[in-house]
């Protein structure tokens, strides 16, 4: 066949699996791949070293994989991605449906025909037609709803164990040490590593690039699920929401940037820990709080991202326009040991868990009243998982509250008695979580009443806010803990507490 006859297929850098999307049905025999590193892009933000490097590395991998196969590869290094598609003389060009409505918009415009993509366990297509059908967005009737469409831990018609969630018994504190954490694996980096390393040094990025917690291959993802499932699932369950300055993944299986690449895929992840859960050495617990996380959690934010449409991102219900405070690029700007342990662990791997980041800096973004739009690009370019999907629905919504409940019933704030119930910061921190008033008050606890306060008619008539909102009432110190709200937002600005 002439190679003006070829089919060209663009993959783009999170759908880098052989089986799925474009590349299902492609051979050798009848088409041409091409990938493109986009130098805007590269240019576009500060972005994390780990991510851009993870990034780049996973695709450069996978494009030698699909050499080694046979294909004919075009890789490009072109000032935007469609540039480095009109480059190359093809008849017809298609890609895996893309993942961000950014990369949607460019190659349709540039005539690129869309395969559907299955890189997700629910077709968009699928979770309109169940949002259409909803009254309220509420996570649990989805995930419920993915538990009979899966059939995924069902007797029958009927959860296994009789009941759907075991969430209530998933929020232990962290154990008291000495803890024997699993140590998990390091990756050692090759020749293609080593060249993108080299590579990136000429970009102005953040965050340290000396950990290999970090594989980049799919041999290295399905290592680490390995890993997690031999040495980490059990206990994943009861630990999940914990907090701790002696281990930084916990019990988490640090699978979300292979899978936001594609490197492997949910369906292959659900496989694997249903066979280990019936193995019987998996709590119920915690195979169920995995699965949630995997087929209800992902799955949902993802729906979302589409279902919202593009302009949810500039939400801003609760008027917040402060700019993002120095402690987010620099934890020697805060005296917290919560925010600048966690700081810390985003500089030197671009990750911590889900409960760092909704509870203690996207809480802190909340309370005090960050831009949501700075908050998201910060979170963007800092977390080695943040797909666009992931971070627009997750931060504007979940975390900031900033759709004004269209996600979520109420705003995820809390003080600081949360985080020293849930972690063991608080021991060796200045700042006293009971204490809401004074120079050792810790300011998450003052800001707590300061937010409730300020948003108390937006709140009031929310029953789930009801008790919280009430319990302004009952303060006999209201006025001195306005005050020193004004003081932490003052201070957090200037990078002095």
């Amino acid at each position: 066949m002439a190679r003006g006859k070829k089919v060209l297929i663009y993959v783009a850098h999170d759908n880098l699996h052989r089986h799925k999307g474009a590349l299902k049905e492609a051979s050798p025999q009848t088409h041409e791949i091409v990938f493109v590193e986009s130098q805007r892009m590269l240019r576009s933000q500060r972005w994390h070293r780990q991510r851009i490097f993870f990034m780049l590395s996973a695709a450069r991998h996978f494009a030698k994989a699909l050499r080694d196969e046979g294909f004919t590869v075009h890789y490009l290094k072109s000032e935007t991605t469609a540039d480095g598609i009109r480059s190359l003389d093809f008849d017809s060009v298609i890609a895996t449906e893309p993942a961000s409505y950014r990369l949607s918009k460019s190659l349709s415009e540039i005539g690129v025909q869309f395969h559907e993509s299955d890189f997700f366990l629910t077709p968009r297509r699928l979770f309109l037609e169940w949002a259409s059908q909803q009254k309220s967005l509420k996570l649990e009737n989805f995930y419920r709803w993915q538990r009979i469409r899966l059939d995924i831990l069902m007797d029958a018609d009927e959860p296994v164990g009789g009941r759907w969630n075991l969430d209530s018994e998933n929020r232990l504190p962290p154990p008291k040490e000495p803890h024997p954490w699993p140590k998990y694996p390091q990756f050692n980096r090759d020749d293609i590593d080593n060249e993108v390393i080299t590579d990136i040094a000429q970009l102005d990025l953040t965050g340290a690039l000396e950990e290999t917690i970090w594989g980049t291959t799919r041999d290295a993802a399905l290592n680490q699920l390995e890993f997690f499932l031999s040495h980490s699932f059990a206990d994943f369950g009861p630990y999940e929401d914990a907090m701790t300055k002696n281990s930084w993944p916990v019990y988490h299986s640090l699978l979300s940037p292979y899978l936001n690449l594609g490197l492997i895929t949910a369906d292959e992840v659900i496989v694997a820990a249903l066979r280990k859960f019936t193995t019987g050495k998996i709590p119920l617990q915690s195979c169920e709080g995995f699965i949630r996380q995997v087929i209800g959690w992902r799955e949902y934010i993802n729906g979302l991202y589409w279902y919202f449409g593009e302009s949810y991102r500039k939400s801003n219900a609760l008027a917040a326009h402060r700019k993002l405070l120095p402690l987010f690029d620099d934890a020697s700007k805060t005296e917290m040991v919560c925010v600048s342990q966690n700081i810390h662990d985003i500089h030197e791997r671009a990750w911590v868990h889900h409960i760092p980041r909704l509870m203690v800096l996207s809480n802190l973004a909340a309370l005090s009243e960050v831009n949501p739009e700075e908050f998201l690009d910060w979170m963007r370019r800092v977390f080695i998982d943040a797909a666009d999907w992931v971070m627009v629905p997750n931060v504007i919504g979940m975390s900031l509250h900033a759709d004004g409940g269209r996600m979520s019933t109420k705003p995820y704030v809390a003080g600081g008695a949360y985080i020293s119930r849930m972690s063991d910061y608080c021991s060796t921190c200045r700042f006293n979580p009971k204490k809401r008033v004074g120079d050792d008050a810790c300011p998450f606890t003052s800001l707590y009443w300061h937010y409730l306060n300020r948003h108390e008619e937006t709140f009031k008539k929310n029953h789930r806010m009801f008790q919280q909102i009430n319990g302004i009432k009952r303060l006999n110190d209201l006025e001195a803990t306005l005050e020193r709200g004004e003081e932490v937002l003052e201070a957090l600005e200037q990078g002095k507490i």
